[in-house]
């Protein structure tokens, strides 16, 4: 699990931190952190079914879930610290010296550079939430019915931290001027994104049963 940072902090100062004036934490280490959460909740399903009698014929996908997500939350927890890390390293990038033409240069291949580099980092995460929901939906029907709800706020974080992720690569992406990176970076939230909302509804109508 991650040590130290953000992620280490806890609830009450994570919050007073990000209610402050300051620019990280923000809102892509909160998409991160939705994640993460709701990769918890689906760990948390599954140690309430495996070793019941009664789900005795999932046991074996239920243990393989559950180690999936213990995965996921420990990538999403990571990624809390990266997206702060990232736009640090954007920041950074516009105060270098612009005097001469070769630091204008030095300095607008830094920024689009930290800018490609900031977009990758949430396209992750939110690839990495889009599989929370997809686990969701692998233990709906196969784990403890007493906590099917748990599994629909899993969901319900999981698309929630995947649109918030996005809007934090979409608005990296607005600011890169290579093209190919462009698509390559839109492509892969494309694909991310794919079929995410259907998934988590799925998630919600059947955990209400």
């Amino acid at each position: 699990m991650a040590n130290g940072g953000l992620a280490a902090l806890s609830v009450e100062e994570f919050l007073k931190q990000l209610a402050s004036g300051e620019p990280t934490p923000g809102g892509g280490a909160a998409a991160s952190l939705g994640g993460a959460l709701g990769a918890a909740l689906v760990s948390m399903v599954c140690n309430l079914t495996i070793g019941r009698e009664r789900f005795a014929a999932h046991e074996a996908e239920i243990i393989a879930v559950r180690d999936e997500a213990a995965a996921l939350l420990e990538r999403l927890q990571r990624g809390i610290e990266e997206d702060a890390a990232a736009f640090d390293t954007v920041m950074a990038a516009y105060k270098l010296p612009r005097a001469s033409d070769e630091e204008k240069a030095a300095r607008s291949a830094a920024i689009q550079q930290a800018t490609y580099e900031a977009a990758l980092v949430p396209l992750a995460l939110a690839e990495a939430s889009a599989k929370v929901i997809e686990l969701a939906e692998r233990a709906l029907g196969k784990t403890n019915p007493n906590v099917a709800s748990d599994l629909a706020v899993a969901a319900i974080l999981g698309i929630a931290a995947v649109d918030g992720a996005a809007a934090n690569v979409e608005i990296n992406l607005s600011a890169l001027k290579d093209e190919a990176r462009k698509a390559e970076v839109s492509e892969r939230l494309a694909a991310a994104r794919d079929g995410c909302r259907e998934q988590a509804d799925g998630v919600v109508a059947g955990a209400r049963g």
